[in-house]
């Protein structure tokens, strides 16, 4: 392929040079007359490794070439990236102004072509942005023939071109098949899993990625931190936590759904976060789990709240499924608001309704829920009866099928994502879909 790439800093350097090396002709575009000169005799404008070589081999084979011309580009390209900078205004927001001006100059030159032309948006934007470019490029410019995607990078300083080589997955944000093509097109060299999603999704993604980034970051120092205060090496400490794969490093609890409870996690952390404090261990990260744990419960008792129902159906009253444990569980929590701002409550927990609760777990329920046995019922139809609405708190094959057989029009509050799609005769809603 031909391909015009517009932005010649950290992200549009490496492309350049490993689009070059697979084969493809690269046309880099720059405002910078130094970069697009380095980049012309074949030489790195930041310090990579491996890619002032790659780019000398491109220069040589002439399949990379620079100009500051941006309609020659167009005109002489199929496609164009977009890696130009979007950096922070000073209370925090995306400046695109960079995006948008390269969205007119491509647009401009492509009114003077025939064949149509497609636009990749690489650069790191918020959601919507690609939109605002499509209608920046139809409303105000005209064009039709234009093809969009937005294709999220993932390159570390460092390690830029292993990681070009070998990603994840390459994510291509679009609705457009035509652009779908040449993004597969472009990366067909590179063996990942291609995920085509549409845009807004794709563009969140990469904001996620870099925020796990720094809040692992985070993490890891606030254990430290503990960790030395109990004169412990902290890397010690998370060597062995990241060497389990099946809990620690995988996609387990990585999913949005209720709040955590249960008899570990929040003693275990209110144990750790007073620790801390005894030592004088500073731990914002880690002082704002509760907190926003808590947040969760909130966001569903004032969905309920908000729908006006006030007969509710609760299916799952333990932490989670196929469990009696009722302790701390976030479900005993909302059920207690839901009570308390005068809504009817039945409860449909098969667990909870055939276990005999004895010790701590019987304590905690009483204390909470002094007479929950008149709120449980032995079989989900008898706690959908009369409901004006529906809670679910965890999933269950059963809950999926009574949910499926439910009367058109049931509304359903998924606090779990027991459906991975909207099941279209429900009035179905959740606090994170």
């Amino acid at each position: 392929m031909k391909i015009s790439i517009f932005g010649l800093g950290y992200v549009g350097a490496v492309t350049a040079a490993c689009l070059a090396r697979d084969g493809h002709e690269v046309i880099g575009v720059d405002v910078s007359p130094e970069k697009v000169a380095l980049i012309g005799a074949g030489e790195s404008p930041i310090v990579e490794p491996e890619l002032g070589k790659l780019l000398a081999e491109g220069v040589a084979s002439k399949r990379i070439r620079a100009t500051t011309d941006a309609e020659a580009a167009v005109i002489a390209s199929d496609a164009s990236l977009i890696s130009v900078g979007t950096p922070s205004t000073e209370r925090g927001e995306t400046d695109l102004s960079y995006v948008f001006n390269v969205c007119k100059e491509i647009g401009s030159a492509i009114r003077k072509k025939s064949a149509p032309h497609a636009i990749v948006l690489r650069s790191t934007v918020p959601p919507g942005t690609l939109d605002r470019c499509h209608t920046l490029l139809q409303d105000t410019l005209q064009i039709e023939s234009v093809h969009l995607a937005f294709n999220p990078e993932f390159l570390r300083e460092g390690s830029a071109i292993r990681d070009y080589d070998a990603p994840p997955y390459t994510i291509i944000g679009t609705e457009d098949p035509v652009a779908e093509d040449v993004v597969r097109q472009m990366y067909a060299k590179v063996n990942a899993p291609v995920i085509v999603v549409k845009p807004p999704v794709a563009e969140m993604v990469k904001f996620v990625a870099n925020t796990w980034h720094a809040a692992k970051v985070s993490f890891a120092n606030e254990i430290g931190r503990i960790s030395k205060g109990f004169e412990i090496d902290g890397r010690e400490v998370m060597n062995i936590i990241v060497q389990d794969t099946k809990l620690n490093l995988s996609s387990t609890y990585m999913r949005p759904g209720f709040a955590y409870g249960g008899s570990c996690l929040p003693k275990d952390l209110r144990a750790l976060l007073y620790c801390a404090r005894t030592m004088d261990v500073p731990i914002p990260l880690l002082n704002a789990i509760p907190a926003t744990n808590t947040v969760q419960i909130d966001l569903a008792v004032q969905e309920v709240l908000r729908s006006g129902a006030r007969q509710i159906a609760v299916f799952g009253l333990a932490f989670k499924s196929g469990t009696d444990d009722l302790r701390e569980s976030p479900s005993v929590l909302m059920v207690k608001r839901l009570l308390g701002e005068g809504c009817q409550v039945k409860i449909y927990d098969k667990a909870v309704q055939q276990a005999r609760l004895v010790g701590t777990n019987l304590a905690y329920i009483q204390h909470n829920l002094p007479h929950f046995e008149a709120l449980l019922v032995a079989e989900p139809q008898q706690a959908m009866e009369g409901a004006e609405m529906i809670v679910v708190t965890y999933a269950t094959a059963e809950f999926r099928q009574v949910l499926g057989e439910a009367a058109k029009g049931t509304r359903v509050l998924d606090l779990v994502g027991i459906f991975n799609e909207p099941i279209k005769d429900l009035d179905y809603q959740g606090i994170a879909w």
